[in-house]
């Protein structure tokens, strides 16, 4: 058996595990399970994962990592089959995959420095993400990420450039930047270059780039310059995805946000009116603790008022440590409820979203034979086979509740 990697949780997850792959790929008979710790239902998927494999592949060496790891080594090696425990930044050094490396439970101090670690593939993705800070310096009452990644590091420019030129190499046609908190990049290097000066450097300095996207970014702190590439640079995706968490002032003083609601109603004016047509998502969580009826309700408007298409809700989830698990909390049934209530409401704005682009020609990266993502990163069915990881321009032909269905219009474009 070769390696085999299980990923669970971010985009920064998933670049960790395409670094990990080509630092074990020595092994054989290995299992990588790289945890989350965003919410328990990520941590009982891992959990579940794990005790499969055991079964299944009892001959297989099983080795845990990621933030959920991070944070409870022992209660992971604890686990059948788990011969070992790797923190998040221990997981990132050649000398852990070393056949003969190391202990059950690693040393999992973070370092204070990240390194730049040169990815060329991506596991059956079209697109691929590139590291450009992890960890936290903010505090949000219902996170435990911050302790499971660290202090804000952030990668020099200078490696995120020789990482994304690698990749447009291997024939990469989209990189999707990504982090823990990526609208803090740059407050730790020399200069304190901004998210904004990365890109438009990066954009500048790498041509042969078609696409370039975010990850998931705080409203509260879209920085000029991004904002002028939102405005200016085609190359740029039309597509945010805010990190809101909610939208009632007092839900968000009690989660200790940056934003308020008004702040984040007007980032997501401001980005319509810079770039007409732009996509827009958001991160939400419903019952939250002390969340009554009105105060969800405050929410559940806001989303209906901006017309968010793509949303990811998740019921709120206690995790020991943090203010918020101690606060009073709302009936696990409620939460699920109201959930069920805001992807509703995300699944109307994404339906109009959608029947929105019925007879336009976009710009699609395939993934599959017959699928793949527009710039607005809205789900495509094509009519005919296209190679994955082809740039084709295609007419919108119709709109279903999951997506859009379209025609390819020409051969690879890019």
């Amino acid at each position: 058996m070769s390696i085999e990697i299980l990923t669970f949780g971010c985009r920064l997850n998933a670049y960790e595990s395409e670094v990990m792959r080509g630092h074990a790929a020595a092994l054989t008979d290995t299992v990588i399970v790289n945890t989350c710790a965003v919410t328990a239902e990520a941590e009982r998927q891992a959990r579940q994962a794990i005790r499969r494999l055991a079964r299944e592949k009892p001959e297989a060496r099983i080795v845990v990592t990621g933030c959920a790891a991070q944070l409870d080594p022992a209660a992971w090696q604890a686990l059948p089959n788990v011969t070992r425990v790797l923190g998040n930044e221990d997981k990132l050094k050649p000398e852990s995959w070393a056949p003969d490396s190391g202990s059950a439970v690693s040393d999992i101090m973070a370092a204070r420095e990240t390194a730049p670690h040169l990815v060329t593939e991506f596991a059956g993705r079209a697109r691929a993400f590139v590291q450009v800070q992890q960890g936290c310096d903010h505090r949000c009452t219902f996170c435990i990420i911050p302790f499971g990644r660290g202090p804000n590091r952030s990668v020099p420019i200078g490696a995120v450039v020789t990482q994304v030129r690698a990749l447009v190499a291997a024939g990469f046609r989209e990189i999707v930047l990504t982090g823990v908190d990526i609208a803090s990049y740059g407050g730790d290097l020399p200069g304190t270059p901004s998210l904004g000066q990365l890109a438009r450097r990066l954009l500048a300095l790498v041509p042969e780039l078609p696409r370039l996207r975010l990850s998931s970014i705080d409203p509260a702190a879209i920085d000029p310059d991004l904002w002028r590439l939102i405005a200016d640079e085609p190359r740029l995706m039309p597509h945010l995805h805010l990190s809101l968490q909610a939208a009632s002032d007092l839900i968000l003083k009690r989660m200790k946000r940056r934003h308020s609601r008004a702040d984040a109603a007007a980032a997501i004016a401001r980005a319509r009116a810079l770039r007409p047509g732009i996509a827009i998502g958001a991160d939400l969580i419903a019952g939250f603790p002390t969340e009554t009826d009105a105060l969800f309700d405050e929410t559940l408007r806001f989303v209906a008022d901006t017309a968010l298409p793509y949303l990811h809700v998740f019921p709120y989830s206690e995790r020991p440590g943090t203010p918020a698990a101690r606060m009073p909390a709302v009936p696990k049934p409620l939460r699920r409820e109201r959930a069920a209530r805001l992807r509703e409401a995300g699944t109307r704005a994404a339906r109009d979203f959608f029947a929105s682009q019925v007879g336009r020609t976009i710009s699609l990266l395939t993934e599959a034979d017959l699928s793949g993502h527009s710039e607005h990163f809205a789900p495509v069915r094509l009519s005919s086979v296209a190679s994955p990881g082809s740039l084709l321009p295609a007419r919108v032909t119709g709109a279903t509740p999951e997506g859009l269905t379209a025609d390819a219009l020409l051969a690879d474009a890019a």
